[in-house]
């Protein structure tokens, strides 16, 4: 693990440019690292995802990873534990205590992660939202959650 404490954001093989490209401007903004685990649904150089990023994609620091074993062993040679974001958890991410060597995973938009991402996971947590509701858009949960962990960890940029 780095000495210089950094936010992690992981997207498990995202599906859509214009979220990935949102989270890399986000990421920029917020002197985080994210981490592509591929393959991505779409070409990493895409239009759509350069629009999103607007000219803040340069500031970024993405990482990818050719898949989720190779993801998987960097993050234990790293000893992060792994958050996983996820509607099949019962616990509130307002409730967990983040740590400043977490990796906040996010999964696929069309149907999140696999049974054995899940499992991998060393904590998984939700967003709780009104009944009835499905989801909530994948750049903007990604701004949620980094944004609590920020401030209980009072880190900035």
């Amino acid at each position: 693990m780095t000495d210089t404490p950094t936010l992690h954001i992981a997207l498990y093989q995202p599906d859509i440019p214009g979220n990935t490209g949102a989270i890399l401007r986000l990421a920029a903004c917020l002197g985080a690292a994210v981490h592509v685990i591929e393959p991505a649904g779409f070409d990493l150089s895409d239009r759509a995802l350069k629009r999103a990023g607007m000219d803040y994609l340069e500031m970024a620091t993405m990482h990818r990873h050719l898949n989720w074993e190779a993801f998987d062993a960097w993050r234990t040679t790293e000893n992060r534990r792994l958050v996983l974001l996820t509607t099949q958890a019962s616990a509130p991410y307002t409730a967990h205590e983040f740590r400043d060597y977490d990796i906040l995973l996010f999964g696929r938009e069309s149907v999140g992660v696999p049974d054995a991402v899940h499992d991998a996971a060393d904590i998984r947590l939700t967003i709780p939202m009104a009944e009835g509701a499905r989801s909530i858009n994948l750049a903007l949960s990604a701004a949620m959650v980094a944004g609590e962990a920020m401030r209980q960890l009072a880190w900035q940029p």
